[in-house]
Parts: C-alpha cells; sequence; structure tokens
C-alpha cells in the first residue's frame, strides 16, 4: 500500500486543529447571544443545509431543541427549533412539483414569522436553494446566520446578518468543524438557559 495511513490520518488532524484554531469567538459569542436572544422572545429557529449540512442541521436542531434541556424535561420553555431537512415527504413533493431550489424557500412560506431566526449551514455558500431561502428570509423580516466554508463563505456570506466562515476549503473539515461550533454553542446555550429560566425549573425536574 502507498498511502501511509499514519502520515495521512496525522495530516488531516492537523488541518481540522488549525481549522478551529481560525474560528472567529467573537463571531460565535454573537450567534450565542442571538439565540438566546430567539428563545427568551419565543421566536422560531429554522435549520437547512443540503448533504452532510442537511445532517448537521437535524443535528443541530435536535440538541438545540432537547440537548438545552439538560435533563430538565418537565419545564415548558424550550427553543423553538426546526430542521428543514427532515421531512422527506415534504422535501421531495417541492423538488418534483417545483424544484430542487424551492425545498427551503417553500417551507419558510409555511412556517416563517418576523424576528425569528434562520441558519443555513453551506460549505460552499453557493447552494441556489440555500440563497433562495436566506433571501426569502431577509425579505420577511428574520435574522439570518451562516455557518459557511472555503474561507470566503461563497455568495451567502454577502446575504446573512451574521457569518462564521471556516477557514478551509475542504467539505469534511468545515462539517466537522460546523459540528463542533454547534456541540459548543449548545453547551454554552445549556448553561445560560438554566439561568434564564431560574432555580424553579431546576426542582420542577
Amino acid at each position: 500500500m502507498s498511502l501511509d495511513i499514519a502520515s495521512f490520518s496525522k495530516d488531516y488532524l492537523n488541518r481540522l486543529h488549525t481549522a478551529h484554531k481560525k474560528v472567529d469567538l467573537d463571531r460565535v459569542a454573537e450567534v450565542i447571544d442571538l439565540l438566546m436572544g430567539a428563545y427568551e422572545n419565543d421566536k422560531q429557529i429554522l435549520i437547512f443545509g443540503n448533504g452532510g449540512a442537511a445532517a448537521n442541521a437535524s443535528h443541530f436542531a435536535a440538541d438545540l431543541g432537547k440537548g438545552t434541556l439538560g435533563r430538565r424535561y418537565k419545564g415548558d420553555k424550550r427553543f423553538r427549533v426546526t430542521s428543514l431537512t427532515d421531512n422527506i415527504t415534504t422535501l421531495t413533493a417541492y423538488a418534483n412539483d417545483l424544484s430542487f431550489e424551492d425545498i427551503f424557500v417553500q417551507q419558510l412560506r409555511n412556517l416563517l414569522n418576523p424576528g425569528d431566526l434562520v441558519i443555513a449551514i453551506t460549505g460552499s455558500g453557493n447552494s441556489p436553494n440555500v440563497l433562495k431561502a436566506i433571501e426569502y428570509a431577509k425579505k420577511k423580516g428574520a435574522l439570518t446566520i451562516g455557518f459557511l466554508g472555503f474561507k470566503t463563505g461563497g455568495k451567502a456570506a454577502r446575504l446573512v446578518d451574521h457569518a462564521i466562515i471556516i477557514q478551509s476549503d475542504h467539505y469534511g473539515i468545515i462539517e466537522d468543524t460546523c459540528t463542533v461550533l454547534h456541540h459548543l454553542i449548545t453547551d454554552c446555550l445549556t448553561k445560560l438557559k438554566a439561568e434564564s429560566d431560574g432555580n424553579e425549573e431546576s426542582r420542577l425536574s
């Protein structure tokens, strides 16, 4: 075998570590503040992406909706979060009847209200269905966040209100870094939510 797997693995992890070190933590703090604001003001959080980013959208939605509870399951106040990637019937119906570019924007037409928070996850930042959804969200008065990659964030970086851009041109490293950031954000929000809810909810659990 010509490939040195140990060296290849070490190089991948080194590149991943470099991408992590280059994350703008001030931008991460901004996103945490926006998410906490959505929680406190009872606004929806709607998340979407394609391919690996679709999986990240589903994972992030689960973490925000359940992970932030910190095992305090009896309290009624929770993050109102939905991943637009999770309904295969709806996705394929819009793709079939309209186009793949419409799979997210048409769902936003059903769900979005002014002041809601829309999160787009896209490595290239150039996916037409993602861009179309961001444009619609902004037109309807939603706040928009992008988890982007390829060092520039593509077209999405110029559209969203707040962008976290991963400094890598490798899809795997971009998606890995997004997952780490989503866990970081969820962990922070879990603590902020507990403080916001006060001790009463903790006693109820």
